[in-house]
């Protein structure tokens, strides 16, 4: 277990993860075309671990080299679907084990009209991956992908985390809360790693850096971040840019001179 924890956090205790699992259920954009650049763009500007899907870490070990490989384990849906269905486990612990993997990760969804799937998934998988001394992180996010008013509040994504945690994930993936101070109150009560999911598309480099120095000065332990890479003109320097920050503790300012 731990050596599989070190392929994915540095000896400080950090990661900065990429994350190419999107075509597991959403439509491809054109800049994922040819995913093996942006992994050798993305490992040359120093990311360390990358999460993805059975079909690219079977495609792209080459360019995956020896950096972390987290794959994801659940989806069964997609975004042209007419029928919503749940999301639920569609690999095991131990595909990933022969995918010579070294996490898994999956969804929990705490509030959400699917929570009794995904989080009995999430245990499930827990229980699974002991077996295997695999690490498993979990993707919470309260009322998961439903509309509504008070899902993605401070309390409710601090809460989400500790569901994660007490179901025995070795590490979290969440949503930054928007500032430092709610987002300390996240870290405080979780006591596994929590890694902040990149989201959307930001405004400028300098908004998607200062959310990642805002995220670590909080006390997250890194990032699990896509879009934000993959639809960057240079992968190779804003990874370099957010590694700097993550790993360096650089300011912004200091950051952005990489780009």
């Amino acid at each position: 277990m731990k050596r599989r924890m070190h392929n994915i956090f540095r000896r400080d205790g950090k990661s900065f993860v990429l994350a190419m699992d999107h075509g597991n259920g959403l439509k491809v954009l054109p800049e994922m075309n040819n995913p093996g650049e942006i992994i050798k763009k993305a490992v040359a500007g120093g990311i360390d671990a990358l999460l993805t899907t059975y079909g690219i870490a079977s495609t792209y070990q080459k360019e995956i080299g020896n950096i972390g490989l987290i794959l994801r384990i659940d989806g069964g849906t997609s975004q042209i679907s007419v029928n919503k269905a749940s999301m639920e486990a569609i690999y095991t612990p131990e595909d990933a084990i022969r995918l010579g993997a070294d996490g898994v990760l999956c969804m929990g969804f705490p509030g959400a009209s699917n929570e009794d799937i995904t989080l009995k998934d999430l245990a499930t998988a827990v229980a699974e991956c002991s077996k295997w001394n695999l690490p498993i992180g979990a993707e919470m996010l309260p009322r998961g992908f439903e509309p509504a008013e008070d899902g993605r509040t401070p309390e409710n994504i601090a809460f989400a985390c500790r569901i994660g945690a007490e179901l025995g994930a070795d590490f979290i993936k969440t949503e930054y809360t928007g500032d430092k101070e709610s987002f300390k109150t996240v870290i405080e009560g979780c006591y596994k790693p929590v890694l902040v999911l990149g989201g959307g598309k930001t405004k400028t480099e300098r908004d998607l850096l200062q959310m990642v120095k805002d995220a670590m000065d909080a006390g997250a332990k890194g990032v699990i971040m896509g879009r934000n890479i993959w639809r960057h003109p240079h992968p190779d320097k804003i990874c370099s840019a957010i590694s700097m920050i993550i790993h360096d503790n650089r300011d912004v300012d200091e950051a952005l001179k990489q780009l």
